[in-house]
């Protein structure tokens, strides 16, 4: 037992603290806020609270846990609604009501519900960390694998099939130190990475439904990738929008320092959203952590490793996991606040110094991996962070150490936003360093010219740019034909192809099938342009053709109509240039 000597902010000085650790969770105060050692010199402990320190004194009593921070994993997770340091707001508001009271205690996981579990390992077989034990139905979505926790090993004793709580035992493995029970939930470290067996290669790309970012900038499962961009330029949408169209199994949005109102509306939208594969609700496999602005700094800095923690424990079991971040610049912002508070050296623009090395470590917690288990089952972790940079500076820190490790980079850009270009990611300043890595999975998987017409549309819009500097100057009509079918090739890829309503029904998702299509027809009516044009053909005349209305109509061509709809557009296509070229308009 300590007691307080200092207070700043949620930074308490507790001396007279005997047996603490790094790391260690601590009571502070009547009221017991949670708090965490950061700091030892001797037996003076420096802590970071997790909530408001207001009214706390020099005298008032400290108390060691003796645990580090830790989360519950378990049956439950899912469809849940935590704060930054996994209390269930869904709890807090039935005890509480709308304000969260100082020092509330609440278990992560219902201890009171009971889960029908179905052993499938077998008494006296060996296990080890990682071994599924059986499962439990966990949502009509997402069949959870109880596992032995990493460091366990021995012989299992005992595993029963039956109803249980959280809190009942179900087994019991013999090791050499004696018996472990098992139960249906394990408790993990947040800031230890969870073990894996082997790391894989990124080979399968995370496929989005978002034109632009499965055809120009994909992330592969396993990759990591940042949306920069300024106040207003879409980040959370975009987040939204891969939360519920990605092809993971499952998702944890952490909403981390962001307003409180756009944190209200994920809220409240997500449990009404549908799952576009099952057509349940897209809770059914989705985790919300909710960190807003308001709530106290030092809890934001925990939440991303609450949610990489619980993303690490579904990958474990086999599945796929897309982590969405909006905004690790506010999880920045808490380490600086933090820091300033500790008197540290300040790094560039007050961010202290250790700044890279955090956000390293955040993002090398993804991955595509072997988990640790007999069964070489493999599970992967795909993160991505938003980051919102202050005046939309790409050159701040957080933006820099940010794209130091990750290897997508979408640009969100505020013209682009504000002509109404949605998704607002700018197409030249963007890149993704796995097109490599995909390519033989596009190969494979979908055609084996996606790879040459995604970099022969890239390249449209690279000499579209180029061309519309001279445009400035002497205007469209001083071109030649030529140029201008490439002004309109690129105007028909930024219009039709590129921008996306996130809000119809058609147009939200777009399958990699039908973007190929897509792909194919636009430069396809390029390339019988450029021949009609060497045939003494206009571009006036070509942009008449009413099967140009076809064309930028494509996008809303439902996704079971797909292969009919694009055979007949491309063979009307061709005879409506053929007709320009012999007179016919």
């Amino acid at each position: 037992m300590g007691i307080v000597a200092r207070v700043s902010g949620p930074v308490v000085i507790a001396e007279g603290l005997d047996n603490g650790k790094m790391f260690d969770v601590v009571r502070v105060g009547d009221l017991g806020l949670v708090g965490e050692i950061i700091r030892l010199v001797g037996n003076t402990a420096t802590v970071q609270v997790y909530e408001d320190t207001t009214g706390i004194r020099p005298g008032d009593k400290v108390e060691n846990t003796g645990q580090a921070l830790s989360v519950e994993l378990g049956p439950g997770l899912l469809t849940s609604i935590y704060d930054g340091v996994q209390r269930p707001l869904d709890v807090l508001k039935k005890n509480l009501g709308d304000f969260i009271t100082r020092g509330f205690v609440a278990a992560p996981l219902d201890e009171k519900k009971v889960w029908e579990f179905t052993a499938t390992a077998k008494i006296g077989a060996e296990v080890s960390g990682g071994t599924i034990l059986g499962t439990v139905q966990e949502t009509p979505l997402i069949l959870h694998k109880v596992m032995v926790p990493p460091g366990v090993s021995g012989t299992l004793a005992a595993l029963k099939s039956g109803n249980f709580t959280i809190r009942d035992p179900i087994g019991s493995v013999t090791t050499k130190t004696g018996s472990v029970p098992l139960g249906l939930s394990q408790k993990w470290i947040v800031r230890v990475p969870r073990p894996v067996q082997q790391k894989l290669a990124p080979a399968i790309p995370l496929l989005t439904g978002q034109r632009v970012i499965d055809t120009f900038f994909p992330v592969a499962k396993g990759g990591t990738a940042c949306i920069p961009g300024p106040f207003g330029s879409g980040k959370t949408v975009c987040q939204q929008q891969l939360a519920k169209w990605s092809d993971a199994d499952v998702v944890v949005y952490v909403g981390c320092g962001e307003r409180g109102n756009e944190m209200t509306e994920v809220l409240a939208t997500f449990p009404n959203l549908q799952d576009p594969k099952t057509k349940r609700p897209l809770m059914e496999r989705t985790i919300l952590i909710a960190n807003t602005s308001n709530m106290p700094v030092a809890a934001r800095e925990a939440s991303v490793y609450t949610g990489i923690t619980i993303a690490e424990y579904y990958r474990d079991m086999g599945y796929d996991v897309a982590l969405m971040a909006d905004s690790t610049s506010r999880w920045a912002e808490a380490m600086r606040e933090i820091s300033g508070r500790l008197e540290e050296m300040p790094g560039e623009e007050g961010y202290p110094a250790y700044l890279g090395r955090r956000v390293a470590e955040f993002y090398e917690r993804s991955g595509r991996v072997i988990a640790l288990s007999p069964d070489q089952r493999a599970g992967s972790v795909t993160v991505v962070g938003a980051v919102s940079p202050p005046g939309g500076d790409f050159s701040e820190p957080v933006s820099q150490n940010t794209l130091r490790v990750t290897r997508v980079f979408w640009a969100l850009d505020a013209a682009l936003a504000s002509r109404r270009h949605f998704p607002s990611i700018n197409w030249l300043q963007s890149y993704s360093l796995y097109v490599g890595d995909l390519e033989p999975w596009y190969r494979d998987h979908l055609a084996r010219d996606f790879g040459p017409l995604r970099q022969r549309a890239i390249e449209t819009l690279q000499k579209e740019s180029e061309l519309q500097e001279i445009v400035q100057l002497v205007g469209v009509d001083a071109l030649p034909e030529r140029e201008k079918a490439i002004l309109d090739v690129s105007r028909m890829l930024r219009e039709d192809y590129l921008q996306q309503s996130a809000y119809d029904d058609v147009d939200t998702y777009t399958s990699i099938g039908k973007q190929y299509r897509m792909l194919r027809a636009i430069l396809s009516f390029g390339d019988q342009e450029q021949d009609a044009i060497g045939k003494g053909a206009t571009v006036g005349q070509l942009q008449k053709l009413p099967v140009r209305q076809k064309l930028s109509r494509m996008k809303w061509i439902p996704e079971g109509e797909l292969q009919a709809s694009f055979d007949r557009l491309e063979t009307e296509m061709a005879e409506a240039v053929a007709s320009v070229t012999a007179g016919g308009v």
